[in-house]
């Protein structure tokens, strides 16, 4: 499934961020967004991701084929690590939780209450989630903060893999994830916006 991104434009509180960004990307390939804090990464990302609107262009992604893992970790704190990923698989028709488990180092941990985890224990939880719903664009929002090294590393595996196998993945982060597969970079400081409000009511969920 390619993503096809035509002059969009996004905004937020009323308020225009960016404008006029295209790109395509292709299965097999991550696309990593760069730029300062408050740009607009999170707004841009969420308008792909179906959750708010986009205020101007032409956007080709079918709905059933992205996931986007944003800040919020979305855990039931009172279920297990496996009872958390076994939902998820049962809501996408996904693939057993078993792979992702592994991928993440969480298979000690199945019995776990979510709520008891450290702050990257739940941080890779959330993140093996991508791997038991069976889509095949990952939309991803910062998805190393609160993970060390050893994390990193094993997202960044993880990521390898799903490239590997014809998925794709667009990105938002501050760090190099060391990605052995194919990436762009895309710098949205040039489509950073004319300050300039809207007429408009908006809301941002």
């Amino acid at each position: 499934m390619t993503v096809i991104a035509t002059d969009l434009v996004v905004a937020r509180a009323g308020r225009v961020l960016l404008e006029h960004i295209s790109f395509s990307l292709h299965p097999g390939n991550a696309l990593v967004l760069k730029g300062a804090n408050g740009i607009g990464k999170t707004t841009l990302l969420r308008g792909i991701a179906g959750l708010q609107p986009l205020m101007a262009g032409k956007l080709s992604v079918t709905d059933d084929s992205h996931v986007y893992a944003g800040h919020q970790d979305g855990h039931k704190a009172m279920l297990s690590v496996a009872e958390n990923l076994t939902f998820w698989s049962r809501v996408f028709k996904g693939p057993p939780i078993e792979r992702a488990l592994e991928q993440f180092d969480l298979v000690a941990l199945r019995n776990r209450l979510a709520g008891t985890l450290s702050a990257g224990q739940k941080r890779r939880l959330a993140l093996a989630r991508l791997c038991v719903t069976g889509r095949k664009v990952w939309i991803l929002d910062e998805p190393t903060v609160s993970l060390d090294d050893a994390g990193v590393d094993l997202f960044s595996k993880t990521i390898d893999a799903h490239l590997a196998q014809g998925g794709s993945a667009l990105i938002s982060t501050h760090i190099d994830l060391g990605l052995k597969a194919p990436f762009d970079i895309l710098d949205l400081s040039p489509f950073r916006a004319t300050p300039r409000a809207l007429a408009m009511d908006e809301a941002f969920l």
